[in-house]
This record gives C-alpha cells, sequence and structure tokens, in this order.
C-alpha cells in the first residue's frame, strides 16, 4: 500500500471536484467516504475519479474507523454538509485533528446552533421549533412579529425555507414541512421559526486549524422573495478585506465557530448585519458550495481549496497567513440563474452563447444536464445554474447583469429554439 498522506472525504459528491485535482500534485491521496444520508439532489453527481479507495458508511462507526485505518488515513474532512456529523464522530473515534464534541449537534441542528451561539453570548435570532403548528403561530404573535421564518431545522440549500406573512400562512407553511422529507431525505419531525432579520446577508468562508481562524472570502447576498414567501438567490458580490462591515462579519463569525467548537478545517457561515449588529443566520462546517477555484485565485490572490490544502500540509504557513487572508483583485459578480417559468428546459451551450458573449462573462456553472426539464425557481436545487461576471469597471458588469435578465426572460429556458 502506498506510503503518501491519505485524507478521507466525507460525501464529496461536490467539493470532491475540486480537492482532488489541488491535493494529488501534492501527494495527497484521497479516500471516499460516503455517509447513509447524501444531499439527495448532489448525490446525483457521479463521485469523481481519481479516489484511492471508497467506504460505505452503514451506521457502524466502529466498522467504519477500522476501513479507515486500514486505508492509513490520517485526517477525515467534512466535503458537503451532509458529511459534517459523520466526519465529527470519525474524527473522535480515530483520535485525528477534529472539532470539539462537548455538543456536536449544533453544527448541524439550526435549534442547537443557536443555542449554542446564546449560551457564548453572542447576539442570536429568536428561534423555537415545534411539531405544533399553533405554538408556531403563537410565537409569531408574541415574540418573532411578521413576517417569521420558517424552514426544515437540519436540511440545507434555502430548501423550505419561507417568510410568512400570516397565521394563514404558517399554517400552511408548517403542514408542507412537516409532511416533506429534508434533502439529505431524512423526515421532518419538527419545524424550526425564527424572527426575520432586517438587514444585509453575507456570507463568510474560513478555514481553521487547532482553532485558529482565517478568513478567505466575504460575498454580500442579493436575493427576492417570490409572492409565495420563498426566498431566492439573485447575485452576490464579494467584500473588500479591508471595508469596516467586512472587519466586523469576521470579527463575529470568528466568535460563532469558536462557540460552536469548530477547531479544523473549512466553514461557511452566514451572517445578516443588521440594525443591532451582526447575528447568526447559520453555520456549516464544510466548504462554501459552488465553488469556481481558480477564478477565486484570479479574484481573491487565493480560494478556500488552496488555504485548507496549506492547513493541511503546511500549518506553520498557514498560520502566518493574515487572518483577512484575500484581497480583492477584480470586480467579480455571482449571478444565480432564475427560471420564472412553470416549466422550463436547461439551455444547451448553444443557447448560452449570447451570456458568453457579455463582455464581463467569465464561467458558467450549470446545476443541471442541457436539455433537463425544471420547474419554477424556488430554492437552490431549483436554479438552474450560475454564471460569473468579472471585470475592472463595476458599471460594465451591472449592464451585462441587466442584459442576462433580459436573456432569461425572453428565451433563456423555452423549450422553443430562439
Amino acid at each position: 500500500m502506498s506510503t503518501s498522506l491519505r485524507v478521507a472525504l466525507v460525501d464529496a459528491y461536490s467539493m470532491g471536484r475540486h480537492l482532488l485535482p489541488v491535493l494529488g500534485p501534492l501527494g495527497v491521496e484521497c479516500v471516499h467516504v460516503q455517509s447513509p444520508a447524501p444531499d439527495v439532489h448532489l448525490a446525483k453527481l457521479p463521485v469523481p475519479d481519481g479516489f484511492a479507495a471508497g467506504v460505505r458508511h452503514t451506521g457502524d462507526l466502529a466498522a467504519t474507523a477500522a476501513a479507515l485505518r486500514e486505508q492509513r488515513v490520517s485526517f477525515v474532512i467534512s466535503a458537503g454538509e451532509s458529511g459534517v456529523e459523520l466526519a465529527d464522530l470519525l474524527n473522535a473515534e480515530l483520535g485525528t485533528p477534529g472539532n470539539g464534541m462537548s455538543r456536536p449537534s449544533s453544527r448541524r441542528n439550526k435549534y442547537d446552533m443557536v443555542r449554542a451561539i446564546r449560551d457564548a453570548g453572542l447576539d442570536h435570532a429568536a428561534t423555537m421549533v415545534s411539531a405544533d403548528v399553533d405554538e408556531v403561530i403563537e410565537f409569531a404573535d408574541r415574540t418573532a412579529g411578521y413576517p417569521v421564518v420558517l424552514k426544515p431545522v437540519a436540511s440545507s440549500g434555502t430548501d423550505n425555507v419561507v417568510a410568512c406573512s400570516s397565521p394563514e400562512q404558517i399554517r400552511a407553511v408548517h403542514e408542507m414541512i412537516l409532511t416533506s422529507a429534508d434533502r439529505h431525505g431524512k423526515p421532518n419531525t419538527v419545524v424550526l421559526a425564527q424572527e426575520f432579520l432586517d438587514g444585509d446577508e453575507y456570507f463568510v468562508n474560513t478555514v481553521s486549524r487547532d482553532g485558529r481562524h482565517h478568513t478567505g472570502e466575504i460575498w454580500r447576498y442579493y436575493k427576492i422573495r417570490s409572492a409565495a414567501g420563498n426566498i431566492v438567490y439573485d447575485y452576490d458580490e464579494p467584500l473588500a478585506p479591508e471595508d469596516p462591515v467586512a472587519q466586523r462579519l469576521a470579527a463575529y463569525t470568528h466568535q460563532v465557530l469558536d462557540a460552536l467548537e469548530v477547531r479544523h478545517w473549512a466553514a461557511h457561515t452566514e451572517v445578516m448585519m443588521t440594525a443591532r449588529g451582526p447575528v447568526l443566520v447559520e453555520c456549516a462546517a464544510r466548504f462554501g458550495g459552488g465553488q469556481v477555484p481558480p477564478l477565486n485565485k484570479r479574484c481573491f490572490g487565493t480560494n478556500q481549496i488552496e488555504m485548507f490544502a496549506q492547513a493541511l500540509l503546511d500549518p506553520e504557513g498557514f498560520d502566518q497567513l493574515p487572518t483577512m487572508a484575500y484581497e480583492l483583485l477584480a470586480h467579480v459578480r455571482d449571478v444565480s440563474l432564475i427560471n420564472s417559468l412553470d416549466q422550463g428546459m436547461v439551455p444547451s451551450q448553444e443557447t448560452l452563447a449570447e451570456i458568453r458573449s457579455l463582455p464581463s462573462y467569465a464561467h458558467t456553472l450549470m446545476a443541471h444536464p442541457e436539455g433537463t426539464m425544471i420547474p419554477r425557481t424556488i430554492d437552490v436545487a431549483t436554479q438552474p445554474g450560475w454564471i460569473f461576471l468579472v471585470a475592472e469597471d463595476p458599471k460594465q458588469i451591472q449592464a451585462d447583469y441587466e442584459r442576462l435578465r433580459e436573456i432569461e426572460r425572453d428565451y433563456l429556458y423555452s423549450a422553443e429554439p430562439k
């Protein structure tokens, strides 16, 4: 068996495509671990080529740990939301570097997450969970006010996240969540209700080693709210690291990571900047999704994958990175595609040609094969894909964004030829 360093990646259906090409040339071999409940959307993707071995976890932690010892695995990394809990358990079982285990559910269960940061003295959203819709309505009437946000307690990707404006809507959404499974195929047994945080929302991507956190990028989300209350991504834009808002967000996020005992590797944290300051939306102890590492390198001088590799292989060099480990080298906008048709078709490369001809066009990342019929966009799972625009002049990006939205409305998802 090879004596190369071996790392286990749990549920690497998406991020594995970026990790393998970086780690391989550095002499790191990867073993894929499949959890019992991967993301039902991402698990449709084939496992990337290049893994040295694969292990399927069927519930017996000792058996999976033994298989990883057999493979001489030195580190276990969560490569997706569904791998967070299993990676933590395996690290604890193997004695490999991992996150704190005094309250591990706080890194997946959003109610436990709020309680953990509350206990750490951090500002947090008023939150409750219940299977009783009348209790949720009482919470909205007496504590949270309207709109009140309802969502599954441990899902991801804006799955069934709805801002409810009335008791009647709460009843409908509460029933919708309780009668459905989350993105990991698990039945929802309770519904999380949370005060609507008014402000600007951001995400902060970090990498940690031994509890020392470095920020690799901060982006602001721009979202729209559909007539039905669904919250849909419009586009994201990054903040310069010297921006005072970025500085506050990073400091708060690092406190959140400490409260959740995130001590090692990547994290993706969403924070609302409210009138009272930064307030956590949620934190995921895994890589941020939808990344294009070469584009991040071009725009920020680094990326989360590169930072992770340094934390893994060169901890002393990683420690010497600035706390804000990135620069803003170019203007960039990540545009989420939005299908407004009841039934649309994922566009072909030919149909996307006009978008690719836009002056600031940089990259396309599609979520489904071309020609696939897709429903109206109501969440991340129903978004057709993403378009990245990069330019020196932000006015060029805005003009190209407006043209892109015109193309969407005119013909992009039509089953009829242009």
